[in-house]
């Protein structure tokens, strides 16, 4: 197979973009041939070239809307892929997905895209639920494939009336193991609390630092890995909340592993999300998870066993997570070791890969150009 992926931005690596690359990577081990399209000239390329990714920049491809840049990015576009003439496209993000699906319906090439968390989830105002809704359900008739990373994804798709059964499946993301192990941590030490995700909506950096205003008398340390436009924002906030000198911002790394290995509990507090991979990270690294119960994060974490899920703008619930987890080692190693058990059995890099290329073949063979 020749498969084409096409992402928006190059400026960032985010979650979507560390699906890609992982993804792309793992096709074109199985001896499949794989193009990266994305939008702009920024170190996703610099990761993409790392792993020996062959990879096509886009002049026009933005993220903002720009009726202008988007006409000419479509055509760029198609340009693009009619060049290369794929057996599949493949789509990842809002503006490629609209874009590339127009082009490869214009071109008889079948799309498949991947919708990292639906833009009309709950926790996004209503009025973008109705506009984006109504988007998506238009551009499923240029779809050949719908993949959601979580069954909620999936379900929210069909009660919204994108696509239907046989268009949608979910195919839950999936994680290479890592050889850096937890390190094993002195009793006597402030427990190490980690949250990883971009300053950015629909991250909630504010609630967690309002909640660790509740617990100063705790022994803890908190660092956030990540940069993005509120970030400054929140630094200013923790030195209002008196935290300064108990956290530390270390801004976007290329180090999350080791830095993972060396924490002892994982947050991500969100207002929304799809099936987050810094999520399934720390549950690799064997620590314990406290995040929001939103979208698909309930089907990674599970309540009581491998984390805490906290409902949306609960602080008193995740002053009580903070609490639980920071005075007992005994329940961190317990909630850690069952989370490395859930990662091994259910979000393995080969069970995403299987269950991709499962879904390729049956969109070729419904297009027939499956031999």
């Amino acid at each position: 197979m020749k498969i084409v992926f096409v992402i928006t931005r190059s400026d960032v690596i985010g979650g979507a973009s560390i699906h890609l690359l992982d993804l792309a990577s793992g096709i074109q081990l199985a001896g499949h041939e794989v193009i990266i399209l994305v939008g702009g000239d920024g170190i996703f390329l610099e990761h993409a070239k790392e792993r020996g990714l062959p990879c096509i920049s886009l002049r026009y491809m933005v993220r903002e809307i720009n009726p202008v840049k988007d006409l000419l990015g479509y055509f760029e576009l198609r340009r693009v892929v009619s060049s290369i003439n794929p057996d599949i496209i493949h789509l990842h993000s809002s503006k490629a997905g609209m874009l590339g699906r127009m082009a490869a319906k214009s071109l008889s090439i079948p799309a498949v895209f991947t919708a990292h968390g639906w833009a009309f989830t709950e926790g996004v105002s209503i009025a973008n639920r109705i506009v984006y809704r109504a988007i998506e359900r238009f551009m499923a008739r240029f779809t050949a494939r719908i993949i959601t990373v979580s069954e909620y994804d999936k379900k929210l798709a069909l009660n919204s009336g994108v696509g239907n059964a046989s268009l949608v499946t979910a195919v839950h993301n999936g994680m290479p193991d890592s050889l850096i192990k937890t390190t094993l941590r002195s009793a006597d030490d402030a427990v190490k609390l980690i949250m990883v995700a971009r300053f950015d909506i629909p991250k909630n950096h504010r609630a967690l630092l309002d909640a660790l205003a509740h617990v100063k008398h705790l022994a803890w340390e908190m660092e956030f890995v990540g940069d993005g436009p509120l970030l400054n924002s929140a630094r200013q906030y923790a030195q209002e909340l008196g935290l300064a000198t108990r956290i530390i911002f270390s801004g976007a790394c290329n180090d999350v592993v080791s830095r993972l290995a060396r924490a002892d509990v994982f947050f991500l507090i969100s207002n929304w999300e799809g099936l987050p991979l810094t999520i399934l990270e720390a549950m690799r690294a064997g620590l314990p998870v406290v995040a929001s119960r939103v979208g698909g994060v309930s089907e990674a974490v599970d309540e009581g066993e491998t984390g805490f899920l906290i409902n949306r703008d609960d602080r008193r619930a995740l002053v009580t997570a903070i609490n639980s987890l920071v005075e007992s080692g005994d329940r961190r190693r317990y909630m850690g070791e069952n989370g490395r058990i859930k990662f091994s059995n259910h979000f393995t890099f080969e069970k995403m890969l299987q269950k991709t290329l499962a879904v390729y073949t049956e969109v070729l063979e419904a297009s027939g150009k499956c031999s």
